[in-house]
């Protein structure tokens, strides 16, 4: 795969959409085609997976088992071949939101999640050989960090909120905890980013941070 991965995470209410779309830009100024995607979604199927893991009562196992099979779809349809094709792949929630939101908001098992995450995202796709096998993980993470209390008052009265978003505070704090432990895993994959500042400055952080990386020229 010779494109390049971002992901970006953070609690509900933490701004990251807001900022997908000028990261977009300043890569596409650059020259660059991009690809803008979510998870879960990215794919008619996986779309539909998304609605019943946002609205449909389910148990924390279940949403993580159709949460990865649509990360499976997403992988096989969009974000292998835009890779390929040498795209800047910009995603909005990926594997890092799992551990967050069902290990650690749900209190599932991280065990379990980690094997999922070797079978889905460390298994061939149509198309490739056996070997070398590699887990697709995002190049780069760009997590908005952002106390949940604040998160909740974003949130409120924005609009009819889903399952999650509906969740109470304390559920919030879990799912923080969660992505503060997929960092500490893996820190040189993520840039942490001040959510609790204006969009400016926001916005300043991310693009210091993908600059700083190599993948925008200072």
């Amino acid at each position: 795969m010779s494109g390049l991965f971002i992901s970006f995470e953070g609690i509900d209410g933490a701004g990251k959409s807001t900022h997908i779309d000028a990261l977009a830009q300043a890569f596409r100024a650059q020259g660059r085609a991009v690809t803008l995607t979510r998870e879960p979604g990215g794919t008619p199927l996986a779309e539909r997976l998304r609605q019943m893991v946002l609205n449909d009562p389910m148990d924390a196992m279940t949403e993580a088992l159709l949460v990865f099979a649509a990360r499976r779809d997403h992988l096989q349809h969009v974000i292998a071949p835009a890779l390929a094709r040498g795209d800047v792949l910009l995603c909005d929630r990926f594997t890092d939101a799992t551990f967050a939101y069902q290990g650690g908001g749900r209190g599932f098992d991280w065990q379990i999640l980690s094997t999922l995450e070797q079978w889905v995202q460390g298994t061939p796709l149509a198309g490739e050989t056996a070997e070398p096998l590699r887990l697709v993980q995002p190049d780069l993470t760009i997590w908005f960090d952002l106390a949940p209390t604040i998160a909740a008052r974003r949130l409120a009265g924005a609009r009819v909120p889903d399952k999650f978003e509906s969740q109470p505070l304390a559920f919030f704090e879990k799912v923080a905890d969660g992505y503060a432990q997929r960092q500490a895993a893996d820190p040189g994959r993520f840039a942490r980013i001040d959510a609790d500042q204006t969009p400016a400055a926001v916005w300043a952080d991310v693009d210091r941070a993908v600059r700083a990386r190599g993948l925008l020229p200072c």
